[in-house]
């Protein structure tokens, strides 16, 4: 895995890294600004954005840390990058699960190719849809690899009613971990834990094999920047116990009822 960004290379290589999300629909302007600035204060490693071209010139007149957009429309993702942006992220489907849709296999494939041809070797990141059964993640993980995608996120079970947010959170953050599991088995190119990830968990997803993870609605939830930088701060030194107390990824798969056999591996 080469990236272009020689501290955000180092930071995959030693799996410690902290993606900051400010919000994939997220287009204001202040929160955008304090989230940035925690991330900044906290060192954490690099931020995730819309693909919308003000803002990707507004944080970097301030901000140092490397600037990732996410979004699946090619144009917005060629602009964005000729605005400035250090990665692409192909993922946050919300917008699509919102309408009750949901990418195939072959649109993702067809869609990455699209925006290789468009943007050449540009740091590209693209999240396993969490729909897919675990061999089809891993087939998915692998192809994506052969394709030139430098990093794999994977992602939770996506709920768009507030009442059963948060009875579904440790199952959307279970399902991010089972398949970050599998993935990271199947592939040499670094994986990043997404969906509900929070310092009590953050050990756990680097032990299932993740080399990063995600973290958003927890650091918007919180009311100034130091509240924001202790978050960010829990989360890191989470990552650094490495163990886990409550969980092992045995207890994973017996509460999901599956077996390393069941998967091609």
């Amino acid at each position: 895995m080469n990236l272009s960004n020689i501290q955000l290379h180092n930071s995959f290589q030693a799996k410690n890294v902290i993606k900051v999300i400010t919000g994939i629909q997220n287009t204001n302007m202040y929160q955008i600004a304090q989230i940035a600035k925690a991330a900044d204060l906290a060192k954490a490693s690099y931020l995730d954005v819309s693909a919308n071209t003000k803002i990707v010139k507004f944080l970097k007149s301030f901000s140092s840390l490397p600037l990732c957009i996410s979004s699946i429309d090619p144009i917005d993702i060629y602009n964005c990058i000729s605005a400035g942006a250090d990665l692409v992220e192909v993922g946050n489907y919300d917008i699509l699960y919102d309408k009750g849709m949901y990418i195939t296999f072959d649109q993702l494939i067809n869609l990455i190719k699209e925006i290789k041809y468009l943007v050449g070797d540009f740091n590209l990141c693209v999240t396993i849809p969490y729909y897919f059964d675990l061999n089809e993640q891993i087939r998915l993980a692998q192809l994506l690899e052969y394709l030139g995608v430098n990093i794999l996120q994977t992602e939770g079970l996506f709920t768009n009613n507030l009442s059963k947010k948060l009875s579904g959170l440790t199952n959307s953050l279970s399902s991010s971990l089972l398949s970050t599991y599998f993935v990271s088995k199947s592939v040499s190119i670094p994986v990043i834990t997404s969906s509900g990830v929070s310092s009590m968990f953050a050990s756990t997803a680097i032990n299932c094999g993740a080399s990063g993870i995600g973290i958003g609605s927890s650091i918007r939830g919180k009311y100034n920047i130091t509240h924001m930088i202790n978050c960010i701060n829990e989360v890191k030194n989470s990552m650094c116990t490495n163990n886990i107390d409550d969980y092992t990824v045995e207890d994973y798969l017996s509460m999901y009822n599956i077996s390393g056999q069941m998967v091609i591996l």
